[in-house]
């Protein structure tokens, strides 16, 4: 999960040497923390929102695919 994760970003952004990805476990399931450098955050997030959530979509469907609970977080 955390190599899909890193492999949309590196993709999206125009710094993919500063992507950094980042699994909590916790009771729910896992939590990721999407960093990114501060001139791409825009890149990552999309017009309204919209790669973001496609982003949170994919992650949760490989989860539930693979039977667990899964979030992702883009942190600044």
């Amino acid at each position: 999960m955390k190599d899909l994760i890193e492999l949309i970003a590196k993709k999206l952004v125009t710094h993919p040497e500063d992507v950094e990805v980042r699994c909590i476990e916790t009771e729910d399931g896992q939590n990721y923390e999407l960093r990114v450098n501060q001139e791409d955050m825009g890149r990552v997030i999309g017009k309204s929102g919209r790669t973001a959530k496609a982003m949170r979509t994919l992650v949760s469907s490989a989860a539930v695919k693979s039977d667990t609970h899964a979030t992702l977080e883009i942190v600044e």
